[in-house]
């Protein structure tokens, strides 16, 4: 076997990367740029569907819990579906299962099939992301991990961009179903597409075969995860780190900007497309730095977290009845910080697992903000009908979930460096031995 060239960091085995890598790649995510559309469709319809339905806040919360309950409640079994079944498969059944969902919900005529139809769209959502993270693993070298991984991050915003632009437009202009039922097509053009050009992986990286694949095969691979270190890291950075975020486009940023800041619709709409431009030029950032600079990982992610905390203490806390329109840009601005952030969590997850265990702990990594930001929707609802619509008492549940966060990931930092310190001296030491 021959050495690499000189000033070659493409490792052996890697991925070769380059055009058709990128291709392929683009494909999976144009799926996952219309599930976040489809997504985050009822941050701009919130108080339609309030009217639509006639429901509460509680009950209009429910939607997007319902929505996140499945999605997180499917990330380990769609992490194993993935290292199972491949990419494409999984993307497939996804696809299908979103699109049905947007469209139900499009026709839905009452809360009930409604609620129905988020959950189904949940469901195929919850497929997306980790296939995509997978399909990236697949095709370009390692060392492009953590910028692949935002980039993705960013192509999922520009869908919650269309969502704040283009939905919210035709939703005031056509009327419900007509809005919702024409972006379903989207979901069909992307199947499409993903039918006829996606592929698992380049020839000759083949993934090695698995014998047995039962229970016994579920629970190795799941306990396998669990015990690294980086893979609770994961968790628990994306858990504290996107929920603040997640909570403002998905639901209440809104009616938060509207009934408790006094804005109008276009003003919130704009604020809400302020976090996701931030959120695209805060991505590339952090995956430029962290690919030259592993180290910063920690930092760049208990940053975010103090000062989301800190512009949400000073908008909340603001004296007069309204707080001022810089504080409320300053926090959207800040607020876009937290999906890049989260991202980060994936890179604590990523070089703890082999290849083989990727989409598992790639799972469990993601559900964390999802988890966060299902209870955080379920509060502020709860809280908001319960003291006659406080957004400040509400949104104080931030902070709760925060502390938990930061309070875990502070336990493990040590265990998870000495962890990768030792995976360092292995791969040097596997190095040496490896025959020219």
């Amino acid at each position: 076997m021959s050495s690499a060239a000189p000033g070659k960091s493409v490792l052996p085995g890697d991925p070769p990367g380059g055009r058709r890598a990128t291709a392929v790649w683009s494909v999976g995510v144009a799926v996952y740029f219309v599930a976040v559309i489809f997504r985050t469709s009822l941050g701009v319809a919130g108080l339609d569907a309030a009217d639509r339905f006639h429901v509460n806040a509680s009950a209009l919360s429910t939607f997007s819990i319902l929505q996140l309950l499945v999605y997180a409640g499917m990330q380990i079994p769609v992490g194993l579906l993935v290292d199972r079944l491949g990419t494409k498969k999984v993307l497939g059944i996804g696809a299908v299962l979103f699109t049905a969902g947007q469209l139900g919900f499009a026709l839905s005529p009452t809360y009930g099939t409604a609620l129905a139809s988020r959950a189904l769209l949940g469901c195929g959502d919850a497929m997306t992301f980790i296939s995509v993270l997978r399909l990236g693993t697949r095709w370009f070298p390692a060392r492009r991990g953590p910028l692949v991984g935002q980039l993705a991050g960013l192509v999922g915003m520009a869908g919650n961009l269309v969502s704040t632009l283009v939905l919210a437009r035709l939703l005031h202009g056509i009327g419900w179903t007509a809005a919702f039922a024409g972006s379903a097509l989207a979901g069909v053009v992307v199947l499409v597409l993903l039918v006829l050009f996606l592929k698992d992986h380049p020839e000759g990286h083949e993934p090695e075969p698995v014998g047995h694949r039962g229970a016994a095969y579920v629970r190795r691979q799941i306990a396998a995860s669990w015990r690294e270190p980086g893979t609770r890291m994961g968790l628990w950075v994306h858990f504290t780190t996107q929920f603040p975020a997640m909570v403002f486009l998905l639901l209440w940023g809104m009616p938060f900007l509207v009934e408790a800041q006094g804005l109008s619709r276009g003003t919130a709409g704009g604020l809400l497309t302020l976090v996701v431009l931030s959120n695209m030029t805060v991505g590339l950032v952090y995956g430029q730095i962290i690919a030259r600079h592993h180290g910063a990982r920690l930092p760049l992610a208990l940053g975010t977290v103090g000062a989301t905390a800190a512009l949400w203490a000073a908008t909340l806390a603001y004296p007069a009845a309204h707080a001022p329109m810089w504080l409320l840009v300053v926090l959207c601005a800040v607020l876009g910080a937290c999906g890049p952030a989260s991202m980060i969590g994936f890179d604590f997850a990523r070089p703890a697992n082999p290849a083989e265990r990727q989409g598992t702990a790639s799972g469990i990594t993601n559900m964390g903000g999802f988890v966060a930001s299902m209870t955080t929707l379920l509060a502020v609802g709860v809280l908001l009908d319960a003291t006659g619509d406080d957004y400040s008492v509400a949104f104080s549940s931030v902070f709760v979930l925060q502390a938990l966060g930061v309070t875990q990931i502070l336990r493990l930092r040590r265990r998870v460096a000495r962890r990768e310190r030792e995976r360092l001296v292995a791969g040097r030491v596997e190095a040496v031995h490896v025959p020219a």
